[in-house]
């Protein structure tokens, strides 16, 4: 009877542990991200807490240094003709597809300086993947 006591107490201690794990790791990364429309207006509130922040890199805006590593871009709204930017600066890694006009995802912290400093630079696969259009394609096409 007193190894069946131990044997349910240890069951619901191993349970309760799995469980905190689970809880605490969806928890951390589960954060939401705000479009650059949403966090522009709320910059200076948010000034030094982690956050992320989603938008299009801005067409010829790309300063990037393989020897340091560091690359600096502007942040752009979805909307072309939006007026709504944000200088970034990051260290580290280029990412994967890492282009003009792509869509990312930044995740750090607004210095109040004008400058979102990103310790994460996330790429977006495009929403449609089209097949690339060989010479001999066109030509048949014609």
């Amino acid at each position: 009877m007193e190894r069946n006591k131990r044997f349910l107490v240890g069951g619901v201690l191993l349970a309760g542990a799995i469980g905190y794990l689970i809880y605490s790791a969806a928890s951390t990364t589960s954060v939401y991200y705000m479009t650059l429309d949403e966090f522009m207006p709320k910059r200076q509130a948010l000034l030094d807490e982690g956050v992320r922040v989603a938008g299009r890199v801005r067409d010829g805006t790309i300063q990037w240094d393989a020897r340091t590593l560091d690359l600096a871009f502007v942040l752009g709204d979805f909307e072309e003709e939006s007026d709504l930017m944000v200088p970034v600066t990051y260290n580290g890694l280029l990412p994967d597809m890492f282009a003009e006009g792509r869509d990312v995802i930044v995740e750090g912290r607004y210095d109040g300086g004008g400058t979102f400093r990103a310790h994460t630079v996330l790429t977006s696969c495009p929403s449609k993947y089209e097949p690339e259009v060989t010479d001999e394609a066109q030509t048949a096409q014609r």
